[in-house]
């Protein structure tokens, strides 16, 4: 184990000096996937080069993704049941029901000391 600075063998990440090699291929035989990548690039891809950048769609059909993508984010969602929902609401509104007391009365009360230190 090296002790320099930046050395990618440490017993916290698990990974002990000479571990790069064996991380190459699978336990099967086959290439692993940055391998693959690996080559992948230094081969130049799969032959011609993309420019990278999507050909751009329509307002319509950019429109239409975006709402299908919020209906499938919406039916993730786990909704509350009733009573949690009550429950919340209740929380919620004592909650700011304390805090506007709490707001008054220190209001009402620098409002006395302002009148007795200003007359």
């Amino acid at each position: 184990m090296t002790e320099t600075t930046g050395s990618t063998a440490t017993p916290e990440s698990g990974n002990p000096e000479g571990a790069d090699a064996a991380d190459e291929t699978t336990e099967d035989g086959k290439l692993s996937r940055r391998e693959r990548r690996r080559a992948n690039k230094t081969s130049g891809g799969d032959g011609a080069k993309k420019s990278g950048k999507r050909a751009k769609k329509g307002l319509f059909a950019r429109m239409g993704i975006f709402y299908r993508q919020i209906i499938a984010e919406l039916r993730k969602v786990v909704w509350p049941t009733r009573s949690q929902l009550i429950q919340y609401t209740t929380v919620v509104v004592t909650f700011v029901v304390v805090m506007m007391l709490l707001v008054a009365g220190l209001d009402w009360v620098f409002a006395k000391g302002a009148f007795w230190v200003f007359g």
